[in-house]
């Protein structure tokens, strides 16, 4: 319910789910040029890569199962168990000595991102009390700013020839030999990375785990029960699906979400790539310069907290995009020095800080009712990541081997975030200062 006391320290349990989502995604990016050269990969591999990773088709796959599941057995039960595969799918991408096995790791980790991700949002909005909502939204997102920013300050420490890369020739001595050397011992640096989202999953494990189950679902659920109501996965689907309201909202979510996502999902694991190989950076350096565009969502992020459930939401929605565009018309006349390289993330920082996401995910749990309300965010978080994947393989195809297609992506981002903007402007609803029950009897009536 809305009157739920305690959500901040609630918050804050459930949002380690989002440091752990960021975090295997640019994990995977500050050693992508390491895997290439340990595995010789190819810019195909690496798009594969990102197509079955948490930046794409994994969580895509994982947010539709965990959605419904969430609906149907309640929001703890993916806090009881989902951790679980992630620590395996990490597991198996720290100890990868191949492509498939690398690919695997990457899959299980992103499933179990996308399975933990609508209950996340869900729960943390089910858990808020009606003025501090935006603000826990956005404590979630700051989540989402703080993974990439720690994974890549450790993943510059730990880069060769960064300031700890001896404690990784260390590490790799004692497990590989002390023959080990050139690319088989630097993309240990990528390894140890790794295993700090190990040992992050496993706290989170064991704090989200002891969380008490939503007032709100456990409501839904005995009304439901209390009516003689089919609870299944299947009929979850058709009442989504034959609900006029609850549709535009899927087009409506799904139209702001996707268009911004579709250059979110390619920053977010080619965006050190692109530094080294557009910009001509090292690894060491592109992994800083991105550090410092995390830092800058956490810190305007933070900034917004304490006005998100004040001002109107279109405003800093407007302005998001604004600086996201302008990150692109920066860069569009191609990479020429440094300067644009830091313009670039700035900008981009100030748009991660203000983003769609946290929109997204404020609007798609305050706009269903409760008992499809996980499930239609994951239907959502499904088609989104999975034309993200589909986009991230066209996307290295424009892209090209060394950037040569840079331009014409830029191009290609601008238009995608002049619709989301567009779409967003005229469809953003008004629900400040209502609780979530005020808000489904508005839009579905009593009999939700």
């Amino acid at each position: 319910m809305s009157s739920n006391k305690g959500s901040l320290k609630s918050t804050i349990a459930v949002s380690l789910t989002n440091y752990l989502d960021a975090g295997a995604i640019v994990a995977g990016a500050s050693g992508l040029t390491l895997w290439q050269k340990y595995l010789g990969l190819s810019e195909i591999h690496l798009g594969w890569l990102n197509f079955i990773s948490a930046n794409c088709l994994g969580a895509a796959i994982g947010a539709i199962i965990g959605g419904f599941l969430a609906d149907k057995y309640g929001r703890k039960f993916i806090y009881t168990y989902n951790l679980l595969v992630y620590m395996l799918g990490v597991l198996l991408v720290m100890f990868s000595v191949n492509f498939p096995m690398l690919l695997l790791g990457f899959l299980i980790t992103g499933i179990s991102v996308g399975v933990g991700v609508p209950a996340s949002w869900t729960y943390i909005s089910e858990s808020s009390e009606i003025h501090n909502r935006g603000r826990n939204i956005c404590i979630s997102q700051m989540s989402w700013g703080f993974g990439p920013m720690f994974i890549l300050l450790l993943g510059m420490c730990f880069a060769p020839g960064g300031y700890l890369f001896s404690w990784v020739e260390g590490i790799a001595h004692a497990i590989g030999g002390a023959d080990l050397s050139g690319d088989a011992l630097n993309v240990f640096s990528s390894r140890v990375v790794f295993f700090s989202l190990f040992v992050v999953a496993f706290i989170a494990w064991n704090l989200q785990r002891k969380l008490e189950e939503s007032n709100e679902w456990k409501e839904s659920k005995a009304a439901a029960k209390a009516k003689g109501e089919d609870t299944g996965l299947i009929h979850a689907f058709k009442v989504l699906f034959t609900n006029r309201i609850a549709v535009k909202t899927v087009c409506f979510l799904a139209g702001i979400y996707l268009t911004w996502n579709l250059v979110a999902s390619v920053m977010g694991f080619f965006q050190p790539h692109i530094y080294e190989t557009a910009g001509g950076l090292s690894n060491e350096y592109a992994n800083m310069l991105s550090c410092v565009g995390w830092a800058i969502v956490v810190g305007i992020t933070f900034c917004l907290s304490f006005f998100i459930d004040r001002l109107p939401h279109k405003l800093f929605y407007i302005l998001g995009l604004v600086a996201a565009l302008a990150t692109w018309v920066v860069i569009i006349n191609g990479v020429n020095g440094i300067g644009s390289l830091w313009a670039f993330s700035i900008l981009w920082g100030v748009n991660g800080g203000l983003s769609v996401q946290i929109f997204y995910a404020l609007w798609g749990t305050e706009l269903f009712p409760a008992k499809f309300r996980a499930g239609a965010q994951g239907l959502m978080f499904f088609i989104v990541r999975g034309l993200s994947a589909i986009w991230g393989l066209v996307f290295t195809y424009i892209y090209g081997e060394n950037g040569e297609g840079f331009t014409v992506a830029a191009w290609c981002m601008i238009a995608l975030l002049l619709i989301s903007l567009v779409v967003g402007v005229i469809g953003a609803p008004k629900t400040q200062g209502k609780s979530l029950e005020q808000i489904t009897h508005e839009r579905y009536g009593d009999n939700y």
